[in-house]
């Protein structure tokens, strides 16, 4: 079903006014909705900051006064082993703090001065307890407004010890200001907290502690008196989890067994909404709040906001929290919201009838030029008639596409002459499964398949199966191209085991996937064997040379050995003749010179069989192919030649077979030519060559290696043993040719190069002509 552009344009402009008319109502509800609830937000860490000033401002006082009165004992400003004096300075510290429930000292030997806020019989009570010895004795004073004494009685039943409280046996251990967790104060039933500082003695002794009993329930009106929205609340929690204050104070009260005052803490508090904020921020007991933390919750079905404060301080771990409705922020623009979407509805439609009829004036060009398209395809138009009036861009965008097209034609055309033409093999495989996509002739004529069985193949099935598979790639396939350049062994499909040459790009689209691999394949069975055989020449060659040096060695020993042997060998048996004509000959003796001329002869022996030993591959010959025995040689020296930056040229022409030994040959050739390599790298001259040619004379062929170097200097005997130019040499390589020529039923001999340079020619026998063929 195909749809009309023009259909789709009216629908399209009609429905895109209706969305964007709504866009803006419900982008200005969101946006107002937004800033409001961001307000909310603000509004409630606001809250939170505030009261966290004034907790500090209500209790700031405290630690002023403590350390204070607590320095003037210390420094003896005021004597703190007079009760008297000491009353009178808590005295002035608790007139000036109204929110002070009490101050109070407490001493090192147990004595103890507490002044405090009291119902009657004055306005203030002073507890003194003094101590002489192990006696002691309680004393309550009351006061007015301007110290006057009201009463005096003593206490015989008191028995409370201030260095048994916590708050001074923690200022003690700690000798710094501490706060107390907050409690119920037993007297007066309201939340408080106590902070105490020490007087020191030297630098680590302690002669007291100075006490302040703050009554906290200020802080509660404070947060009674706060507005958060219309229904919102703020309370303080501890470390612990209790609820130290809230604006309902008779909520985080409760009375436990034993009659005693303590704090509901926020798990259990008879706050729902309180407990469905913030009970969750409870761990292992503690609440681990450190950062201000902004959040939204659901109770009853309301939407609320939350704000929970870090603590106060280290000292006072007080945690702010404070919510609120969002509906107090909301309501009015939701109420709001009904209205607007009729309107925008209503917009919509109005400006959607409008949309319809320059959607139809936009078409007209476009509508007819399809028709005409429609013409020319049905042959009722000729494609040569102008086109009808239609807009630039539409134009424009048609001849580049078409443009496109063609090129793109092209471009693949040309791709797919040069896979199927091009020498080596190529395929296109999957980047996933690794199957066969697409494969030229010389691909299958490489691995023996057809097209059609490589179709249903992946490459690792075409990886030789006693060697471990091959896989082009990873299986994560993300990144950028990879490239796979190495050998392996392939099996053909006729079992024939090949080497081959593989390089394998993976191609990538525009998002980064993996489409295909592009692969290339060569093979290099032949040049694989090639290498084998030259790596094969070289460590035969080696063992070769050794033989030689040392067959040598060996002919050289024994040539010189056997003349002193054969002196041993005749005198003994002289000695053993005279003995035999002395009458009463001793028999020793004559044993003892039987035994030497034997074993002159076995040492003879010896050396005659270590030679043959050694020199095991004498008189081996066989027919072989000069010209690749000289291709062989000259790449095994390749690498010799390129680091002298010498050029080796063969001009060897059409040679037959010759017959000797193969390997000993080897030797000739590469001695010959690596001394040429390194005469001419020594010479340093411009022309920098080594030339090997070979021509047939007679029943022989001719060999020579001349270089470009400085050629040989007089007076050098070339083929003496042990006689050489070289600085490390022995003196044995030419000797050890020549012999080797010799051996093989030819010679070696050196000739001057015109104008410089050596040459060193050998000769070698042909291989004799068999039947059928003609010399």
């Amino acid at each position: 079903m195909r749809t009309s552009l023009g259909a789709m344009l009216a629908v399209g402009l009609a429905g895109l006014q209706f969305l964007a008319v709504l866009a803006v109502v419900f982008s200005s509800y969101v946006t107002s909705e937004r800033a409001l609830l961001d307000h909310a937000r603000e509004l409630l860490s606001d809250v939170g900051s505030n009261t966290i000033a004034h907790s500090r401002g209500f209790l700031g006082p405290a630690r002023g006064a403590a350390e204070l009165s607590a320095r003037l004992a210390q420094d003896r400003v005021i004597a703190s082993d007079v009760p008297e004096l000491m009353e009178q300075l808590l005295y002035q510290q608790l007139q000036l703090a109204p929110q002070f429930a009490g101050v109070y000292y407490g001493s090192e030997d147990g004595e103890f001065v507490y002044v405090m806020r009291s119902d009657g019989p004055g306005p203030f009570r002073t507890k003194i307890i003094r101590r002489d010895g192990d006696s002691r004795s309680t004393e309550l004073i009351w006061r007015n407004n301007d110290f006057d004494v009201v009463e005096r009685r003593f206490d015989r039943a008191d028995t409370y010890e201030p260095r048994d409280r916590p708050w001074y046996i923690r200022a003690r251990r700690e000798l710094t200001t501490i706060w107390t967790d907050p409690y119920i104060f037993f007297s007066s039933r309201q939340p408080g907290i106590t902070l105490a500082s020490p007087v020191l003695e030297g630098s680590d002794g302690v002669r007291g502690i100075v006490g302040v009993d703050i009554e906290i329930s200020d802080i509660s009106d404070f947060l009674a008196n706060l507005r958060i929205g219309s229904t919102g609340h703020a309370l303080i929690i501890h470390s612990n989890g209790d609820v130290i204050a809230h604006p309902d104070q008779d909520l985080f009260k409760t009375e436990g067994a034993d009659g005693t005052l303590r704090f509901v803490d926020i798990e259990h508090i008879d706050d729902p909404i309180a407990r469905a904020a913030f009970a969750q921020l409870m761990a292992d007991g503690r609440i681990p709040v450190q950062t201000e933390t902004l959040s939204q919750f659901n109770y009853g079905g309301e939407t609320y906001v939350a704000v929970v404060m870090p603590p106060i301080s280290d000292k006072l771990p007080w945690t702010i929290a404070a919510y609120a409705p969002e509906s107090d922020f909301t309501a009015a623009i939701k109420q709001n919201r009904q209205t607007n979407i009729w309107i925008a509805a209503l917009v919509a439609a109005i400006t959607g009838l409008c949309g319809l009829a320059l959607a139809n004036f936009i078409h007209k060009p476009v509508r007819a030029f399809a028709v005409r398209s429609a013409l020319v395809a049905q042959g009722e138009l000729d494609p040569s008639e102008p086109l009808p009036a239609t807009y630039q861009e539409l134009e424009n965008a048609n001849r580049a596409l078409m443009q496109q097209i063609a090129a793109r034609r092209e471009t693949e055309l040309e791709y797919g002459r040069t896979f199927q033409l091009t020498s080596r093999g190529m395929a296109q495989i999957d980047a996933t499964t690794g199957r066969f996509l697409r494969v030229n002739e010389k691909f299958c004529e490489i691995t023996g398949y057809t097209a059609a069985e490589l179709a249903r193949m992946s490459f690792a099935e075409l990886g030789d199966p006693k060697e471990p598979p091959v896989f082009l790639f990873d299986s994560d396939q993300s990144g950028a191209p990879r490239e796979v350049n190495q050998e392996m062994r392939c099996q053909r499909r006729d079992g024939e085991g090949i080497w081959v040459l593989v390089n394998a790009i993976l191609i990538f689209n525009q998002e980064g996937k993996p489409m295909h691999v592009v692969l290339t394949m060569e093979d290099i069975t032949q040049a694989r064997h090639t290498e084998d055989q030259v790596a094969e020449l070289s460590k035969d060659l080696s063992n070769l040379s050794r033989d030689n040096t040392m067959g040598q060695v060996a002919a050289g020993l024994a040539h010189e050995l056997n003349q002193p042997l054969t002196a041993i060998a005749q005198n003994a048996d002289s000695a053993l003749f005279a003995v035999e004509q002395m009458p009463g000959a001793d028999h020793g003796l004559r044993e003892t010179l039987d035994e030497i001329a034997e074993q002159a002869l076995r040492a003879g022996e010896i050396i005659k069989a270590l030679r043959s030993f050694i020199r095991r591959d004498e008189g081996i010959q066989t027919d072989f192919d000069l010209s690749e025995l000289v291709a062989q040689t000259s790449r095994l020296l390749s690498a010799e030649s390129r680091a002298a930056g010498v050029e080796v040229v063969a001009d060897l022409g059409d040679l037959p077979t010759v017959n000797a030994n193969r390997l000993q040959i080897a030797q000739v050739l590469v001695n010959l030519m690596r001394n040429a390599i390194e005469a001419v790298a020594e010479g340093g001259g411009a022309d920098r060559r080594v030339i090997v040619e070979a021509r047939r004379e007679g029943v022989q062929v001719c060999v020579a290696v001349s270089d470009t170097g400085p050629g040989v200097a007089q007076g050098v005997n070339l083929f003496t043993e042990f006689e050489t130019t070289k600085a490390a040499g022995m003196g044995l390589g030419l000797s050890i040719c020549r012999s080797i020529c010799q051996a093989n039923g030819g010679r070696l001999w050196h000739q001057r190069r015109t104008p410089n340079g050596a040459m060193f020619c050998f000769t070698l026998q042909a291989s004799p002509a068999k039947p059928d063929q003609t010399v």
